[in-house]
């Protein structure tokens, strides 16, 4: 798999994309060194660059937050996308038989993976914090590929596509504050 041509066929064409991916033999461990290994770092360096390099226009003044902290933060950022990844993936797999879903470990490390790549790429936009707001949309548009991806990939009926959504992304904000207060003990 090329990952700059799934990030475009994900991207802009997710319909004819999922049932390609639901097809695919794959592992965990492939999907996290072939793609999510490689797509979270897009954030994490990003974020580095804008914060420390960059840096906040505020009141007049650009502030830069210290190199040696901009690199911890890019680290632990790093890491905590990929433990959100796999926690999310355990969610969507734990919550499929609720939704009339097939329980599918792999399956679900897929619709996570490949529907969080538009709030990865969107990562790019934290080389300029001022331009948060875009990160933010393109943020958004992972849940539409959460949505699409649900019933292709853990075979969950289209009728509970949304509800099945709304529950990931409700474990997405709690996984979010814990994982952000463990990141806390790092700053």
């Amino acid at each position: 798999m090329v990952v700059v041509q799934r990030v475009k066929d994900i991207l802009l064409r997710p319909k004819q994309t999922w049932p390609l991916i639901a097809a695919e033999e794959s592992d965990i461990t492939t999907i996290y060194t072939q793609y999510v290994m490689i797509l979270a770092l897009v954030p994490a360096i990003a974020g580095f660059i804008g914060m420390s390099l960059v840096g906040i226009n505020v009141a007049g003044q650009t502030v830069l937050v210290p190199l040696f902290s901009g690199v911890l933060n890019m680290v632990v950022s790093y890491v905590m996308s990929l433990l959100m990844i796999y926690a999310l993936a355990l969610l969507a797999d734990r919550l499929a038989p609720n939704f009339s879903g097939e329980k599918n470990l792999v399956a679900a490390l897929k619709l996570i993976a490949y529907s969080s790549t538009s709030g990865m790429v969107g990562g790019l936009f934290s080389l300029f914090p001022s331009f948060w707001f875009l990160g933010f949309a393109a943020s958004l548009y992972s849940l539409y590929l959460l949505f699409t991806g649900i019933p292709v990939v853990m075979k969950s009926p289209r009728e509970k596509a949304l509800p099945y959504t709304a529950f990931i992304v409700v474990g997405a904000l709690i996984a979010s504050i814990v994982l952000g207060l463990i990141s806390a003990i790092f700053h």
